[in-house]
């Protein structure tokens, strides 16, 4: 009796090791931001980079902008000036790609948010002005679109979605969107 309870507690206690290693392991995942260069914007809220000398399709999280490439879609108002932003903004330019807890999609692309500079602190502010996805949403390039489980930012997107409506900035000042507002 008493080797099968040893047995049994020294089970538990490699199971209970092996979640807490499994815990420090994604605890320090959670906050690490890569280091990438812009190769290439495919579209306003999709990008090329090169990442460790690997070239990968980036999709930012969160966001949402009017289409230009689309096979069904085709030009959606607001697409090409959302895709010349974010080409003006990160052709060419060093990136810092935050993951959330999906690194990639269905179509294989790494998801991410990505930061104009590292970093040092996450207030209101530094992601206001150094968050390229919030950036799009300020500016009235994009809109909110939250896909489950990736919602670290969800919160401030939203309140960033609402000061650009408010303002009327980008594709929320559209005749064809100030229209449907009327409507309701």
């Amino acid at each position: 009796m008493a080797r099968k309870r040893q047995k049994q507690t020294a089970s538990v206690g490699s199971v209970l090791i092996v979640i807490v290693v499994a815990l420090v392991l994604f605890f320090q995942s959670q906050g690490e931001y890569k280091k990438c260069y812009v190769v290439e914007v495919v579209d306003g809220d999709t990008l090329k980079v090169n990442l460790a000398g690997e070239e990968y399709k980036v999709r930012l999280i969160g966001v949402n902008t009017p289409e230009t490439n689309h096979p069904v879609k085709h030009v959606e108002p607001y697409g090409p000036e959302a895709k010349a932003f974010t080409k003006k903004m990160l052709t060419g330019r060093t990136v810092y790609l935050e993951f959330d807890v999906q690194e990639k999609d269905k179509y294989g692309r790494l998801l991410a948010y990505v930061w104009l500079e590292k970093p040092t602190q996450i207030t209101d502010e530094e992601i206001r002005t150094e968050m390229f996805n919030a950036i799009l949403l300020l500016e009235g390039y994009a809109q909110v679109m939250t896909v489950q489980p990736n919602v670290k930012y969800v919160d401030y997107f939203l309140q960033y979605q609402r000061e650009a409506i408010k303002s009327g900035k980008g594709l929320w000042g559209l005749v064809v969107y100030q229209k449907s507002k009327k409507k309701k």
